[in-house]
């Protein structure tokens, strides 16, 4: 007789399928006293559904023997348990769900389909992790400074050790719920990834850890899918719908033994359906999962589609890591509710990590372990947990959860001893682990270990038992010791169908990729349009040929963001053994090539016919071959990179290094010949250089170009004959009015014909041998970047702890207790607290905001508002989500932009002053900093810019230091505030507005959002003290714990619509408030309860919760609401006797235009200062840029092509500010973001200060960038050193003018930085294309009208005219044509005139003469490219003007995208209607 898990016994003994030895006995009597959820909590009508479906098919297996078409419930079944109590919740047909359930039990033994459960047993467990806890703030100083670098080279060598784990023990079994507490660093995570076997991140995990009898290296090997690990965050591929997503995790663990005449498909789809029935996703099957980006289902639902794939998955073992993070609590309620359906009906172990946990959330857990400073602290029954701690010696606060509770007696700060207790206490963590470990409880915990060691470890016939059940999962052509369920090819197939689905549910993207290649082929096709067949246009021809392969190529870069974004999703995949992550590789380029294979088509089609490439059949299918495989092949290229890196930014590097390498060596920009010999090897390991030659003797080898200059020509040369005259182009012959293609490849490139198909296959090689390196890497790469938690201080501070104290790797960074005590005594040092003189009341009274809905009826957000806060008091606003509390605030804090508000705002029963919003703080939800600067320096920004100018800067920073201490933030003043954790970024947020000396009250919005429970009571604790000083503070809060509940001394509580509920005291222990619902007709209020939940149950704002009375009615006709009003009317009688609140400033700001500028500037220097990567990437970029192109053009020679080449060096450097401009674009935006979302509405100072700080911060390290670019590139490629001045003046110092005010120009109406980076890519394609060089002036045509405008014509013509302007020109032998000139005529005498009017120089040998077309570097610039020399000073004037322009941009654009509220069109209809 086995005790059911639901906490009833059965009374039915074990089915003779299942021998008694494989079951876990339950260890304590934990379960029978956790709250079980019925079966059909979310869904009761589709599990009503589910019944009957099974009763019918029951029913059809007792009457005919047929199979039931279900997955065999086993003990570990994801659906059943032969043990399950739940009663029959429907009637109908004399339905039983158990009895249902356990037939399919017998009936699995009947056909010998083996079951398997998996527990988890540890003990003496330790794992040790590498790095410091905290550290000091890299900067650009610190990585040149040799003692730093010798210290950073010694942490490589040695690196820092410390133990985030240490003697933890204990048991899980199946059929458990374990919950892990602990405060955020505590080390929770590292518990549940080292229980979920995810060891990869950590120095050394120590002791033992056993899965019944199997080590974690079995586990690792063969049993991998059986234990499984969820992040907090649900990642699913956002554009697949529910169903589809756990399609696929069924698909991928469908077990080969199933019920016979039950085939793959038909399991698939009944577990589907039972999953989303049991969970309640029935409604959500077709809705794509979401994410931030796109709109899918609510958080919820996707908590619940994780879990439902965690058990379509069939995983033994689930630990989920903080899952409610960023729920409200009845959400939470419902997720972990979900679990406890899940860990019933599927008998799987569960653990999971809270950090605010309600108490009925509490009751579903079986068992709880409590850490402390990685110590394991309590380990047991979780109904016992709280008595063993009271008995310790801690006593709860009043209304105090359980789990708050458990958590509070691990914090120094949150805990309250017990009157007796104060001498034997334990206090550390190591106390209270040596004190569980001694105490009845840890001796009933290791007596437990003790038995399940003795019945499960070590056992060869549970272990025999267990590998049967996994091998009769294994498919039949899946290797019998694979972790895999499904075979190879089944992978390849479900893998491939996901893709397909994926691209569907986006086809959106599918759509904008073949747009921009039909914009790209038109835009080209029209600037080469219709090339004639003559010599004049060979160059052209080669440059289209060029961008047709290059485009393909480039566009293949963009999927690098995307692919990691995937990978986290990938990996958590192949941790749970659903496919090999090579398979996911595969499947993406095999499903990728019939979608390149048509927008290739596309592309290819429109530029060919637009361009008039040849037409033959062979040489168009050839071109397009060479396209389509050239794309597919960079494609793998560029995948293979992402797959090599494990983060993103690294591998966009590398990728940007190797578009600048494939560019340069390709053939097209410098000919192989032309190639420096050191460098040469490049080109043979460039697949573009042979996809280039190929497509180019494709061309080429029929073209027969018609002469268009043929020389000697011109008057006195009318009647000289064709055998006295040849053509210029390279490969004439004398004598022939036509120049053979190949003859111009040959000489021109070394490119030969008769090596295309080699070439073609050599592509190929490359193509494979990408695909076979990114398969391998995808494969071996699988380790993931983590953040490790690490406190950083400012360089050459005194970092209160840089040792190595253990620490969670947890992305929530902690302090020691030692830092953590300081703060404390900091915050409760009362005498240093200012004491606010504050006596006014802020009040409002019938408040309406109504909003415009486009293409509907105004919707109104507040409805009939009224009350005040008055100095010293705590006033919390409530509601449910949707009810108005954000909106409200808002509108009081005079925060809206857009809608109508009506109703009166008054301070002291006067206007609002001018200055109303200077004269209060506003604390957002998020809190949004400078990430790079410190605590201090955060403070002070605010109190210089937000106090009187006239107050000194002394007096401000002494304020600031008052503040820090105020906050509780004395010993973190130095800390960086990006690496600050969640509860001291928060502190940091109410510091920076209370620097700014509020003088009327703050505001704070949700303060303890996203916190644990003890944070959440630091904070609240921290606004009661300011309240005590008389502050006067408006704070919203999301049902919060009874404990926090008691802090506040009135509340707001508004319903959906924004209607008011209730406005008054709260009470001592809430009475006031419990008796004004109660004497409405509410139900009494249990003592146990949470106030805060039980008034929005009441009011009908719980998940579950509903109420037939109208409250806000009620509230209207109550005498608490007239009181209201009369209180209000007294609070304006007393006011309007006194004076009126002045206003402290007449100008907007505090402080003056200038003044802002300074102190803007300086912190945007810090900030950069403080940021290495950021530089680092910008200044790394022109080293190593000048240096390959300097290399690749080293030492040009004076010939026609040396020429070329180094205009195309000019033109390549050129190219450089598309990614520095999109690197100070994203810096742009996030600085424009930090002023938009806090520091503008404060009226802190004034955008045109933010902007002009922004370009003079930029553009010092900009022009040091291209200096530094300058000093690699000019003289390697051989330029003259007496005009490197000018040179420099243009490129150095104008150029990077000219990006950094164009880059941010584009990124001031950009919404975010991607926006932005596709803005100004499209731009500068056009700047690029029409400035001359691809396509040379004279064949321009009808887009001649860009070449004048694109600045960078005026850039390339000043830069390349004055550095190689007026130059003589040295023909090579390839380059000199030669003639003959008629009998018993010399050379001279014959070619003297032509080069007299022409140009050009003759060079005479014995049988011929030798003509080089021009003498001089001005005769070629100026007829092939129109560039003079003359014009290098007017060039850089017009480079200057265009600066200036952009400039005036930046600031125009700001004010029009981001500053102003109105349209152009209504101030343009405001306009006219007032002319009339």
């Amino acid at each position: 007789m086995l005790p059911d898990p639901l906490g009833v016994d059965t009374g039915k003994s074990t089915p003779p399928d299942e021998p008694a030895q494989h079951r876990m006995p339950p260890t304590q009597d934990d379960r029978a006293s956790a709250t079980h959820v019925p079966f059909d909590h979310f869904d009761a009508v589709g599990v009503a559904q589910l019944h009957r479906t099974l009763t019918s098919q029951s029913q059809a297996s007792n009457g005919t023997n047929a199979k039931i078409n279900l997955t065999p419930p086993e003990p570990n079944d994801r659906f059943g348990d032969s043990r399950s109590s739940v009663s029959t919740a429907y009637n109908e047909d004399s339905f039983d769900f158990e009895h249902v359930l356990k037939d399919a039990v017998r009936r699995r033994g009947e056909e010998g389909i083996n079951a398997r459960e998996l527990g988890v047993m540890f003990q003496d467990l330790r794992v040790v992790g590498i790095g410091a806890r905290a550290s000091f703030q890299p900067t650009i100083g610190s990585l040149f400074n040799p003692a730093a670098i010798l210290k950073n080279i010694s942490a490589m060598r040695h690196p820092p050790v410390r133990n985030i784990l240490e003697g933890f023990e204990g048991i899980v079994t199946p059929g458990e719920m374990l919950l892990v507490l602990g405060r955020p660093g505590s080390g929770c995570s590292t518990f549940l990834k080292t229980i979920a076997n995810q060891r990869g991140e950590y120095h050394a995990v120590e002791g033992e850890v056993c899965y019944d009898s199997f080590t974690p290296k079995d586990i690792e090997q063969r049993y991998r899918g059986d234990v499984t690990y969820c992040p907090e965050d649900d990642i699913h591929f956002p554009t697949l719908t529910v169903e589809e997503t756990l399609s696929f995790a069924i698909k991928t663990r469908t077990p080969q033994s199933r019920f016979s005449n039950t085939s793959r498909q038909q399991f698939n789809a009944h577990v589907v359906d039972v999953l989303t029935r049991i969970f309640g996703l029935r409604h959500a099957k077709g809705t794509v999962v979401g994410n931030a980006a796109v709109r899918g289902v609510s958080g919820g639902e996707k908590k619940r589609v994780s879990i439902a794939e965690a058990l379509g998955s069939r995983s033994l073992i689930g630990t989920w890591d903080n899952s409610t993070r960023g729920l409200d609590a009845s959400t939470a309620l419902e997720f972990v509710r979900a679990l406890r359906i899940a860990t019933d009906i599927a008998r799987v172990t569960t653990l999971v990590s809270i950090y605010q946990a309600g108490e009925q959330l509490y009751e579903l857990f079986d068992k709880v372990c409590v850490i402390s400073e990685g110590r394991m602290v309590y380990y047991g029954s979780a109904q016992q947990a709280k008595e063993y701690f009271i008995e310790m010696g801690y006593q709860p606060q009043n209304r105090q959860t359980t789990a708050d509770f458990l958590v509070s007696v691990t914090d120094p700060n949150g805990r309250q001893v017990r009157p007796g207790y104060e001498s034997t206490v334990p206090r550390t963590a190591a106390q209270m682990a040596a004190y569980f470990k001694s105490s009845r409880l840890g001796s009933i915990n290791r007596q437990s270990i003790d038995d399940y060691r003795a019945l499960y470890v070590n056992k060869p016939d549970r272990k025999v038992a267990y590998k049967l059940s996994a091998a009769g999962e294994h498919a039949r052509h899946a290797p019998a010791g694979s972790a895999y369920t499904i075979s190879v090819p089944m992978q390849v197939r479900a893998v491939m169908r996901r893709r397909v689905q994926i691209i569907k549910g986006d086809m959106t993207a599918q759509a904008v990729q073949l747009g921009a290649q039909i914009f790209q082929a038109i835009i080209m096709g029209t600037v080469f349009l219709k090339l004639p067949d003559a010599t004049s246009a060979y160059f052209s021809r080669g440059g289209i040929l060029f961008f047709a392969l290059f485009f393909g190529a480039l566009s293949s870069m963009a999927e690098i963001p995307a692919l990691f974004a995937q990978r986290p999703i990938v990996l958590r995949h192949q941790k749970a053994a659903m496919y090999y992550p090579f398979i996911e590789a595969l499947a993406h380029t095999v499903v990728d090539i019939p979608i390149t294979f048509i927008t290739q088509l596309v592309f290819t089609v429109i530029l060919y016919l637009l361009v008039d490439l040849q037409r033959t059949a062979a040489q168009f299918f050839t071109f397009y071959l060479i396209v389509f495989t050239m794309t597919t092949t960079m494609k793998a290229f560029f995948r293979t990179i992402a797959a090599s890196f494990k983060t993103e930014s690294g591998a966009v590097s590398l990728a940007g290094v190797s578009v600048l390498l494939l560019s340069l060596y390709t053939g097209y920009t410098i000919p192989r010949q032309s190639v420096p010999g050191g460098l040469r090897w490049i080109t043979y390991l460039n697949p573009l250089r042979y996809g280039f030659e190929a497509i180019l003797v494709n061309e080429f080898h029929t073209l027969n170009g018609t002469c268009s200059t043929l020389v000697p020509q011109g008057p006195g040369y009318e009647n000289v004959s064709l055998a006295n005259q040849v053509c210029t182009t390279v490969g004439s012959q004398p004598g022939l009015p036509t120049v053979d293609g190949n003859a111009f490849a040959y000489l021109s490139y070394d490119y030969q014909y008769s090596d295309l198909w080699r070439n073609y296959g050599i592509i190929c090689v490359f193509g494979v041998g990408f695909l076979a390196i990114l398969l391998f890497m995808t494969e071996m790469n699988t380790a993931s970047a983590f953040d490790t938690a690490v406190t950083l201080f400012k360089q050459g501070s005194k970092a209160p702890t840089l040792d190595n104290e253990a620490n969670d790797e947890e992305k929530v960074a902690t302090v020691d207790s030692s830092l953590r005590a300081a703060n404390t005594t900091a915050a409760n040092s009362v005498s240093e607290k200012p004491t606010f003189k504050m006596n006014d009341v802020f009040s409002w009274q019938h408040i309406q905001y109504v909003v415009p809905i486009s293409g509907g009826e105004p919707r109104r957000l507040l409805d009939d508002v009224s009350g005040y806060v008055a100095p010293g008091k705590l006033t919390a606003l409530m509601g449910e989500s949707g009810a108005g509390k954000t909106t409200l605030l808002n509108v009081l804090a005079q925060r809206t932009g857009t809608g109508v508000i009506r109703g009166d705002r008054f301070v002291n029963g006067q206007p609002l002053p001018a200055d109303f919003q200077a004269q209060t703080g506003y604390c957002q939800q998020m809190d949004t900093h400078i990430p790079q600067t410190t605590v201090r320096e955060a403070l002070l920004f605010s109190a210089k810019l937000r106090q009187p100018q006239s107050v000194s800067l002394a007096e401000k920073e002494a304020y600031v230091e008052k503040c820090l201490k105020m906050c509780g933030l004395e010993a973190h003043g130095d800390a960086i505030v990006g690496s600050l954790g969640v509860e001291h970024r928060k502190r940091t947020t109410i510091g920076v507005e209370l620097a700014a000396k509020p003088k009327l009250l703050l505001f704070l919005d949700e303060p303890t959002s996203g916190l644990d429970s003890q944070s959440a009571w630091a904070i609240m604790t921290f606004l009661r003290e300011l309240a005590d000083n008389g502050q006067a503070i408006l704070c919203t809060i999301h049902q919060p714990s009874a404990e926090l509940f008691q802090v506040f001394d009135r509340l707001l509580l508004l319903r959906k619509g924004g209607q008011t509920v209730y406005f008054g005291d709260i009470g001592e222990k809430s009475t006031t408030m419990l008796e004004y619902f109660e004497r409405n007709g509410a139900v009494h209020c249990d003592p146990a309860a949470n106030p805060a939940e039980y008034m929005l149950d009441v009011i009908g704002a719980g998940a579950t919760a509903s109420t037939s009375v109208d409250w806000h009615d009620v509230w209207k006709r109550s005498p608490e609401a007239s009181s209201l009003q009369t209180q209000i009317e007294e609070i304006h009688t007393q006011g309007r006797a006194h004076a009126v609140a002045h206003t402290e400033r007449h100008s907007e700001f505090a402080t003056s235009w200038i003044y802002q500028l300074l102190v803007l500037t300086q912190r945007g220097f810090q900030s950069y200062w403080r940021n290495p990567t950021y530089l680092m990437a910008k200044l790394v970029l022109n080293i190593a840029g000048g240096l390959l192109i300097g290399f690749t053009f080293f030492r040009t020679n004076d010939s026609l092509q040396g020429t070329q080449n180094k205009l195309f060096s000019i033109f390549m450097a050129t190219i450089l500010c598309v990614p520095l401009a999109q690197q100070l674009q994203a810096i742009f935006i996030d600085v424009r973001t930090i002023y938009e979302v806090r520091e503008r509405p404060s009226r802190m100072y004034s955008w045109t200060a933010l902007i002009t700080s922004q370009i003079l911060i930029e553009i010092p390290w900009n022009i040091l960038g291209s200096s530094l670019f300058f000093l690699c590139w000019y003289w390697t490629v051989g330029y003259e050193s007496e005009r490197a001045g000018y040179t420099y003046l243009t490129y150095a110092i104008a150029f990077p003018l000219y990006y950094t005010t164009i880059g941010q120009a584009i990124a001031a109406m950009a919404p975010s930085a991607v926006i932005a980076a596709l803005l100004f890519s499209t731009l500068f394609s056009f700047v690029i294309i029409f400035n001359g060089v691809l396509q040379p002036f004279a064949e321009l045509g009808w887009w001649r009208w860009m070449y004048r405008v694109s600045p960078f014509t005026y850039l390339v013509e000043g830069l390349l005219g004055q550095a190689i302007g007026g130059q003589p020109v040295t023909c090579t032998s390839t380059e000199l044509v030669t003639l003959v000139p008629p009998a018993n005529t010399s050379c001279a005498t014959y070619m003297g005139p032509f080069i007299s009017t022409v140009g050009g120089y003759i060079v005479t040998t014995n049988d011929a003469c030798q003509y080089c077309p021009y003498q001089t570097t001005d005769q070629f610039l100026l007829n092939n490219f129109n560039i003079e020399y003359s014009h290098h000073w007017r060039n850089l004037g017009i480079v200057l003007g265009v600066v200036v322009f952009n400039v005036v941009a930046i600031f125009a654009l700001t004010y029009m995208f981001r500053i102003r509220t109105k349209s152009i069109f209504q101030s343009l209809k405001e306009t006219f209607s007032k002319t009339k």
